[in-house]
C-alpha cells in the first residue's frame, strides 16, 4: 500500500507536464473535428475501453454534453481475430489505423511494458498518416520513444504501473471534457 502511495505522488509530481501536453494534443484535434483513437492489450485494452466510453459518453453524470468522438482500437472482436488469424496479431491496430484514422486525429496507445509490437507499429502508421501520438507507458521500452508524447509511469513493476495508469486516464477524460465543453 505504501509503495503504491508512493508512486501516485511521484506521478503526480513526474507526469504533470506531459499529461497537460497529452490533453491539449487531444483537445486540439477535438476541435478540429478529429477523434481520439485508442490501443493497447490485456489490462491496457480495458483502459482503452474506459476512455472511449468516457469521452464517448461521459465522465460525470452531472455534466451535460454532446459525445467526444473517441474509439477503442480494442473491441471489434470480430475484426481482431479474423485479421490475427490471416496476418498476425502485430497488425491488428495498424490496419485500424489505416482503414479509421486521418490526419489530424490522435492515436492513444497503452502498454505496461511499452514493448507492444502491435502498438508500436500502430504508431509508426498513425505518424506517417499525420496523426498525433500518445503513449501511457511505465518507464523502459521502446514505445514512449515512438510517441509524440509519452506519459512515463516511473516503476517498472507492472502492477504499480497499471495501478498508476487508471487515475492518469481519468484526469485525461475529466481534462479533456473540460476544454471542449467549458462552464
Amino acid at each position: 500500500m505504501a509503495e503504491t502511495a508512493s508512486l501516485q505522488n511521484l506521478v503526480a509530481m513526474q507526469c504533470g507536464p506531459s499529461m497537460e501536453l497529452a490533453i491539449q494534443a487531444i483537445a486540439a484535434s477535438l476541435r478540429r473535428g478529429g477523434k481520439l483513437m485508442t490501443c493497447g492489450n490485456g489490462a491496457s485494452a480495458a483502459d482503452c475501453q474506459r476512455i472511449a466510453i468516457e469521452l464517448t459518453g461521459r465522465v460525470t453524470k452531472e455534466f451535460k454534453r454532446p459525445g467526444i468522438a473517441s474509439v477503442a482500437l480494442t473491441t471489434d472482436t470480430s475484426f481482431l481475430t479474423a485479421y490475427a488469424n490471416d496476418s498476425g496479431f502485430e497488425g491488428v491496430f495498424e490496419r485500424q489505423v489505416e482503414a479509421l484514422g486521418k490526419r489530424g486525429d490522435v492515436l492513444l496507445g497503452i502498454s505496461t511494458s511499452g514493448e507492444s509490437a502491435n502498438v508500436r507499429r500502430a504508431f509508426h502508421l498513425a505518424r506517417k498518416m499525420g496523426i498525433t501520438t500518445i503513449a501511457l507507458v511505465g518507464e523502459g521500452g521502446p514505445l514512449s520513444s515512438k510517441a509524440d508524447f509519452a506519459i512515463i509511469i516511473p516503476s517498472s513493476l507492472t502492477s504499480h504501473i497499471q495501478e498508476a495508469m487508471l487515475p492518469i486516464e481519468h484526469v485525461i477524460c475529466h481534462a479533456v471534457e473540460r476544454e471542449m465543453f467549458p462552464d
